[in-house]
């Protein structure tokens, strides 16, 4: 039984010490066989690292690794001369340092292939590093570089400091394309997708296939690929939680799966599955691996108001029109992986939702600290009050929850939802506030872990919110109107018609915009 990977980007390494590696070999085969500059973002924790460490291996001829894969009969091995750079290696406080740690790289490689450096500018040690590199192996080079942006990404706060690193890497970078004729292969990873005016902006010929469809499962596991190479683990996680095959992989479905770069293919992030499936525990192992302090400064700082997002279409320019630390938050939350595509329309762009449990669990919790100013331990106090509430079946106790995180949230959040009387109508007003309180509860009750869907189609009608507790389906209708109008559209629209025989409670609840809360609810069975 060979070993989880968990954590392991060296392919070589991998291959040594009897790891499990998911063949993505034919992927690797493919670019190379149909062009030669490639561009492609993912986000952390997605194998981008991996990736590059295998074209490291297959381009050094390096064939006794891949015996297990399908490029070992399918590919020469023939070494050829490798510039492979990881920019997550940089001291980046400055633009200063970023320079001369990227001169120290090249040196190494200088020193490395025995060639004698003639210059300490950048960009022409670059370019003549190339150039004696195809001269003394009489090849072609290739160059492989992990990470792009991170001297950027750390400088999300600092514009004036992003930008003048960013002036430093397009420099570097522009060195590629007066290169071409020395260059074989050049494949870029990243997390932010590059721009117009952006570190690449010279390099015009660099292919994005951030959202190519042949490409959207290059990285990331597809569900086929779990079950045929982790069949193992599969029936020892099903023994051990009880369950029989085909719920214990609906259950990782729901939770790790869902990413999507194309809005029409999906994958699970490898890094949450391989900790599961080490500990078979539902824990949110991608979002923790990362910076949760980071997300909620993020947040503080932009006003993430999730509901303006989730279930919208956004076109794909969004992607590549701004600079990272001047993006749109819904931009930088999709290239980050905190939201994903859902689906793709020709006319109306990427339909955009969060990728799975595992992360709109962890975002929203993460939402109650930024937005709605809960400290820690108040956060958990009410998920812990909710999901008892749940358990014994007490609505009241859940009301209070609402209660209690709508008296949390300052008064400036709810500016937007005052009504502009020069502009908008009553009606366009009460929408635009009811829907904010809409998203405000699926925070609260996402951050608690609760199964709970908004805008549910019906044939009559779309109910607010429907909320799955064991074999409890609670359906909530929400109004600046008293409860029993709620309750009357519920019945009248039959929104509980579809749940059969399960245990059914229907809830109307009044918002009262004055006291910026909700005031009272009714709940029938």
């Amino acid at each position: 039984m060979k070993r989880l990977p968990i954590g392991i980007q060296d392919f070589r390494y991998m291959m040594e010490n009897n790891y499990l590696y998911i063949d993505k070999t034919p992927y690797l085969y493919m670019l190379k066989d149909r062009g030669k500059f490639y561009f492609m973002s993912r986000p952390r924790r997605f194998g981008k690292s991996l990736t590059i460490s295998t074209y490291d291996c297959m381009f050094r001829g390096e064939k006794e690794l891949f015996k297990d894969t399908w490029l070992y009969d399918n590919w020469a091995f023939e070494a050829q001369p490798v510039i492979r750079l990881n920019m997550s290696e940089l001291d980046t406080r400055d633009e200063k340092r970023v320079e001369e740690n990227i001169i120290y790289l090249l040196d190494e490689l200088y020193t490395t292939h025995g060639i004698k450096k003639d210059t300490h500018m950048m960009k022409m040690a670059f370019a003549t590093l190339i150039k004696r590199l195809y001269e003394k192996y009489n090849k072609r080079v290739i160059v492989l570089i992990d990470e792009y942006d991170k001297p950027i990404l750390d400088h999300l706060n600092d514009h004036d400091m992003a930008e003048k690193i960013r002036t430093v890497l397009r420099t570097f970078y522009s060195t590629l394309k007066s290169s071409d004729a020395y260059l074989d292969f050049v494949f870029i990873t990243g997390i932010t997708k590059f721009t117009k005016v952006g570190v690449f902006s010279t390099l015009n010929n660099l292919q994005d296939i951030s959202t190519h469809e042949r490409y959207s499962q290059m990285l990331g596991y597809t569900r086929e690929e779990i079950e045929e190479n982790f069949h193992e683990w599969i029936e020892m996680g099903k023994q051990t939680l009880g369950s029989n095959r085909e719920s214990f992989l609906e259950m990782i479905k729901e939770q790790y799966n869902g990413f999507s770069f194309d809005g029409s293919h999906f994958v699970y992030n490898p890094f949450s599955i391989l900790n599961f499936l080490d500990s078979f525990q539902l824990e949110n192992y991608w979002v923790e691996s990362g910076s949760p302090s980071f997300i909620v400064k993020y947040a503080e700082r932009h006003d993430i108001q999730i509901d303006k997002f989730l279930g919208k279409y956004v076109q794909k320019s969004i992607l590549s029109t701004y600079e990272i630390e001047e993006a749109p938050p819904v931009s930088f939350l999709i290239q980050a992986g905190y939201l994903t595509f859902k689906d793709y329309k020709q006319d109306e762009g990427y339909l955009i939702d969060y990728p799975n449990k595992e992360v709109r669990d962890s975002f929203s919790q993460l939402l109650m600290l930024s937005q709605y100013k809960h400290d820690f331990q108040e956060a958990n106090d009410i998920r812990d009050e909710i999901r008892q509430a749940l358990k014994n079946r007490d609505f009241e106790r859940l009301f209070e929850q609402m209660r209690r995180t709508f008296s949390n949230i300052p008064y400036t959040i709810f500016e937007p939802g005052k009504k502009d009387d020069a502009v908008e109508t009553q009606r366009a007003y009460i929408e635009r506030l009811e829907a904010f309180y809409h998203s405000v509860i699926l925070t609260m009750l996402w951050a608690a872990g609760i199964n709970v869907r908004a805008e549910e189609l019906t044939a009559l009608g779309r109910s607010d919110l429907i909320l799955e507790y064991e074999q409890d389906v609670y359906i909530i209708e929400l109004k600046k109107q008293p409860p029993e109008v709620s309750l009357e559209q519920i019945k009248n629209k039959q929104y509980g018609l579809k749940y059969g025989n399960r245990k059914l409670y229907l809830v109307g609840i009044e918002i009262d915009d004055e006291k910026r809360n909700v005031s009272a609810y009714k709940i029938v069975e």
